[in-house]
């Protein structure tokens, strides 16, 4: 009698792993950043809090809805296997696309540039101004060289096996959440100063947007009705792209300890660890530094947090704390921040190209796991692309892109929890979704209010990212119908 000796997944990742890879591929270097252009947006205390608390409540109710379909289909492949069976293989398929082409490899591509330019400011060999090589005009410098490398590490340790990875992803991200806790805490309770609480909190609600020309101040818009709307709107592009990644888990579904328990408990607690980060880090933030700044400034104190020095809040924050030193701490927080941040991205996105290639709708090869039982061709496919990426220095403009399909993606998995009920009325549902149907109708009807905004406000930004889905389609029947010859 013959044995299957196939390789499949192993269930290796506890609830505690699970919470880690949340927390861990959420937090990267948005959150140090990100602050800067959100206050230029909506010009006040309490409106820059208000876009991180309506950011927390999207996340939040949008993990818990997405537990119930986690729990109800405990697969690889998570979000790309919901919208499938949601709607029909072209919508999954679409979102598997834009996944690998752009928003988890630009994500990841992203985040090692991050780490690059950060490793920069302790070790300056890794500066983007040391060029390497020239080659028909694309200049390649250490940053990108370095970048790459931390991909290649990463993406090695994951074809080694979950353990390695877990174990990885687990210190790096316990060291990341402490280390942003204790700025926190040294932030509201030593380098708090009564010049910027009084700046700040004295007139919370005062909202103005700065307006840009050629990268010029062009005016100034006080904000008034419908327009402080759009302005948290369109300031949410950084507050909800620092906030994603959250349901990665989900597409690791087959590697988890009791699934159908632990993926819609690591969704809370994950979620909710880091909102609950993010908001406080803003409240320290304003504790320290006055919002608003003058870009001709000299020191962190006149540039505010509107200013901050090429947008480095966390380092603007850091420098009133620890003084000179202050560049240098953040710039080893934010590297084990992102090379933490990029583990759980290159470790969860290759599940969905293995559950895609089992579909027959992604290349063969990456539908087989190694003797590790892991996706190592997967693994191999999505770091080269995410290196391509990094010498191409166009990932910045493509994340850019993608925030407003990101958004369109969401809105269909959780309408999908409606379609599905009906669909499947008797499925096995061991979780349900929290404040169903009230809850994920405002997460419905928030996201798509944000996305409609971006669409007038932003339509540099929105149009190409629907394009870039849209072109999925044509490939989906090429691909369906070579994958029969």
């Amino acid at each position: 009698m013959s044995r299957d000796t196939t390789p499949s997944f192993k269930r290796e990742l506890s609830l505690f792993d699970s919470t880690m890879i949340v927390i861990g591929s959420m937090i990267g270097s948005g959150i140090f950043i990100v602050s800067a252009d959100i206050s230029r947006t909506v010009g006040s205390s309490g409106l820059l809090l208000l876009v991180w608390l309506i950011t927390g409540i999207i996340t939040i109710i949008g993990a818990l809805s997405y537990g119930e379909l986690a729990a109800m289909m405990p697969h690889a492949g998570g979000q790309y296997v919901y919208l499938r069976e949601s709607y029909n293989p072209l919508v999954g398929f679409l979102y598997g696309w834009t996944l690998f082409l752009v928003i988890n490899t630009g994500t990841i591509a992203a985040v090692a540039v991050a780490f690059a330019k950060f490793t920069a400011l302790v070790f300056p060999w890794f500066s983007s101004d040391n060029i390497l090589l020239s080659v028909s005009g694309l200049n390649i410098h250490a940053g990108q060289i370095l970048a790459i490398c931390s991909i290649i590490l990463l993406t090695y340790i994951n074809i080694r096996g979950l353990r390695e990875a877990k174990f990885v992803q687990d210190i790096f991200t316990i060291a990341k959440t402490a280390a942003l806790f204790g700025l926190i805490l040294l932030g509201i309770f030593i380098g708090s100063n009564a010049e910027a609480i009084s700046a700040n909190f004295s007139n919370m609600w005062d909202g103005k947007w700065i307006h840009f020309t050629d990268g010029k101040i062009s005016w100034i818009e006080s904000l008034t009705g419908f327009s402080i709307v759009a302005a948290i709107g369109v300031s949410m592009v950084g507050s909800l792209f620092s906030s994603v990644a959250w349901e990665n888990i989900t597409f690791t579904a087959g590697e988890i300890k009791n699934p159908k328990r632990n993926i819609p408990l690591s969704l809370l607690f994950g979620t909710s660890v880091v909102i609950i980060l993010y908001f406080l880090a803003n409240v320290a933030y304003l504790l320290v530094l006055p919002l608003a700044g003058n870009p001709a400034g000299k020191d962190v104190i006149s540039l505010g947090i509107q200013f901050a020095g090429e947008d480095r809040v966390g380092t603007a924050a850091a420098n009133l704390i620890f003084g000179e030193p202050a560049a240098i701490i953040m710039a080893i927080l934010i590297m084990v921040s992102t090379f933490g941040c990029n583990n759980g991205l290159i470790l969860a996105g290759p599940r969905v190209f293995y559950a895609m290639a089992k579909d027959r709708l992604f290349f063969k090869s990456t539908a087989i796991l190694n003797s590790k039982s892991v996706p190592a061709n997967a693994l191999i496919f999505q770091g080269i692309w995410a290196s391509l990426l990094c010498l191409s220095g166009t990932y910045s403009q493509l994340l850019d892109y993608v925030v407003f399909a990101v958004l369109i993606f969401y809105i269909l998995t959780i309408a999908g929890i409606f379609i599905l009920r009906k669909k499947q009325p008797n499925a096995d549902r061991p979780y349900r979704a929290f404040g169903y149907p009230v809850l994920p109708l405002l997460y419905i009807l928030l996201a798509g209010s944000i996305a409609l905004i971006l669409l007038f406000y932003k339509p540099d930004y929105t149009w190409p990212g629907f394009i870039i889905v849209l072109l999925g389609i044509p490939v989906f029947y090429i691909w369906k119908r070579f994958s029969k010859i």
